[in-house]
């Protein structure tokens, strides 16, 4: 008997305990520019790929929060600076290559609030750029499925006259 009921309660918690927060398509941008590298999953856990996209943006680019949630890490990895959000649900979101931070591990932070300045990015792109990894429970996932439309400014281009 107290088997059974322990059994349904178990039942009952994990029934009740939230989803993991997927794709909505709803994060801001963190920097405006065109798309350099797009997602290319590996095809094995420590394989070759690209596990996020490169933004293009001059070094000194504010960069913003895409979504609300909590800075888990700001600081060196391999002498570059990195910032880490957890937004809930299982998913993380990281910029890489970044040359200041404007927040510490620890603080809260809300969508399109400056959290860092860009750097180059990837030595191996000539065109400077920030790097934007996602994860969801642990995995990379392409940011784009996270991330709203463009911003109208980014699509428009006037020639002069």
């Amino acid at each position: 008997m107290v088997r059974r009921l322990l059994a349904s309660a178990v039942i009952m918690l994990l029934l009740m305990a939230p989803a993991p927060l997927r794709a909505a398509g709803t994060w801001a941008w963190p920097v405006h520019g065109a798309i350099v590298r797009g997602y290319d999953p590996p095809d094995a856990p420590y394989g070759a790929g690209h596990r996020g996209i490169d933004i293009a943006a001059p070094p000194g680019t504010v960069v913003v929060s895409p979504a609300a949630g909590v800075v888990t890490f700001a600081g060196p990895v391999g002498g570059r600076l990195f910032v880490t959000i957890d937004h809930g649900g299982g998913v993380v979101s990281t910029g890489s290559w970044l040359t200041s931070l404007l927040v510490r591990k620890g603080d809260q932070v809300v969508m399109g609030q400056p959290i860092a300045t860009t750097g180059w990015g990837h030595p191996d792109l000539a065109v400077p750029h920030l790097h934007l990894g996602v994860r969801l429970d642990g995995e990379y996932v392409d940011p784009l499925d996270y991330l709203g439309p463009p911003p109208i400014t980014d699509l428009i281009r006037l020639a002069p006259l």
